[in-house]
C-alpha cells in the first residue's frame, strides 16, 4: 500500500511539473511526451497482476523474440496479461490479437487499453478451439498458462499450426504435474484412510486432465509442425502460516477448491476437508508453515518448413 501511495504522489508531482510546461511543447509532439495520466482514473486500471500469473509471465516475457511489424496471438489473456504488456513492447508497427471468453475480463481490458492509449491490439471474444484467423498469417503466439487449460488441448495446437507461418514463434508456459504435490498428498491419505479408492483414481484423472505430463505435451506440439528450440525449467512456491490460511486463501477457494469438493462424496467433503486442515495444521506445526511448490516450464517453439495445419 506505502509502494502505491509513493508511485501515485511520483506521478501526481511530475504530472503538476509537466502542466506548467505544456504550453511550450507542441502539438505533435510525440504520445510518450504526454503523460498527463488521469490519476484518480487509473485506480480502475493499475493492474493487479495476480500473484499466480506473474512468475509465469516474465519467463515468457524473456523468450520473444521481439521484432517490428509482426503480427502476433495472445491465447488465454484475461484481464491482460501479458497481452498489452506484450503490444506495447511490440510497438505500434505490430499487431497483437488477443482470444479469450472471458466476457467481463475483456470490459476490464478494454479499459485499460483505452487508459494506456494502446492502439494496436485488437480482441476476439471466443475459444482458441477455433481462432478466426487466416492460416499463415501469425508471426508469435503466445499462452500464459493457458493452453493447458482449453477444453481440447490438440484442437488449439492444431489451429495454432494453422495460423502460424513458417519460422513463426509459439512460446507458452505451463504448471506442471507435482504442482501442489504437498497438498496432494495429504488429500491421498485422508482418502486412504477412508478407504475411499474410488475417489483417489478420481483425483489422479484430475490431475492428469489439467497437468498432462511434459512429455506428453512435447510430443503433441511437435505432432503439429514446431520444433522445441528451448525448454526451461522454473518454480515458485505460495507459502502460509498453516493449513487454514492456505483453505481460506482467496485464489485457493477461487481456482481450485470448488474442483477438490467435487472429487469427493457431497456428504462427506466437509468432513474430509476437516481431516485435511488439521494434518496440514500438525505439518505446520513442525516445518514452521505450510508450502505449495508450483513447478512449471516455459517451451519456445517454432514453426517448421512444410508442415501444413489441418
Amino acid at each position: 500500500m506505502h509502494i502505491l501511495i509513493s508511485f501515485v504522489y511520483m506521478v501526481s508531482y511530475r504530472v503538476e511539473k509537466k502542466l506548467n510546461l505544456i504550453l511550450t511543447i507542441p502539438t505533435t509532439m510525440k504520445k510518450y511526451l504526454s503523460n498527463n495520466f488521469n490519476i484518480a482514473g487509473l485506480v480502475d486500471v493499475f493492474d493487479e497482476l495476480p500473484f499466480w500469473s506473474a512468475p509465469f509471465g516474465l519467463k515468457l516475457l524473456d523468450h520473444i523474440d521481439y521484432k517490428p511489424a509482426i503480427t502476433a496471438l495472445d491465447i488465454g489473456f484475461g484481464t491482460g496479461f501479458p497481452l498489452t504488456e506484450i503490444a506495447l513492447r511490440l510497438g505500434e508497427s505490430s499487431t497483437v490479437y488477443g482470444i479469450d471468453p472471458w466476457k467481463e475480463a475483456i470490459k476490464r481490458l478494454n479499459k485499460k487499453i483505452h487508459f494506456y492509449g494502446i492502439t494496436n491490439v485488437r480482441i476476439i471474444q471466443g475459444m482458441a478451439e477455433s481462432i478466426p484467423l487466416d492460416n499463415n498469417s501469425v508471426d508469435l503466439i503466445v499462452s500464459n498458462n493457458g493452453i493447458n487449460n482449453v477444453s481440447d488441448m490438440d484442437k488449439v495446437l492444431s489451429e495454432c499450426s494453422r495460423i502460424t507461418r513458417t519460422g513463426g514463434q509459439f512460446v507458452q508456459t505451463m504448471n506442471l504435474d507435482k504442482s501442489m504435490f504437498e497438498f496432494y498428498s495429504v488429500l491421498e491419505s485422508v482418502l486412504a484412510d477412508l478407504q475411499l479408492k474410488n475417489e483417489i483414481d478420481l483425483m489422479r484423472k484430475h490431475i492428469y486432465q489439467k497437468r498432462r505430463p511434459l512429455d506428453e505435451i512435447i510430443t503433441m506440439i511437435q505432432h503439429h509442425g514446431f520444433i522445441i528450440k528451448d525448454l526451461e525449467h522454473d518454480q515458485f512456491n505460495y507459502k502460509f502460516t498453516d493449513g487454514t490460511a492456505l483453505l481460506n486463501h482467496y485464489f485457493i477457494r477461487l481456482a481450485f477448491m470448488d474442483a477438490w469438493v467435487k472429487l469427493l462424496p457431497k456428504e462427506k467433503a466437509e468432513s474430509i476437508f476437516d481431516r485435511i486442515e488439521a494434518q496440514l495444521n500438525e505439518q505446520a506445526g513442525i516445518l514452521g508453515g505450510v508450502k505449495l511448490s508450483i513447478p512449471f516450464v516455459m517451451i519456445n517453439a517454432v514453426k517448421k518448413e512444410n508442415h501444413v495445419g489441418r
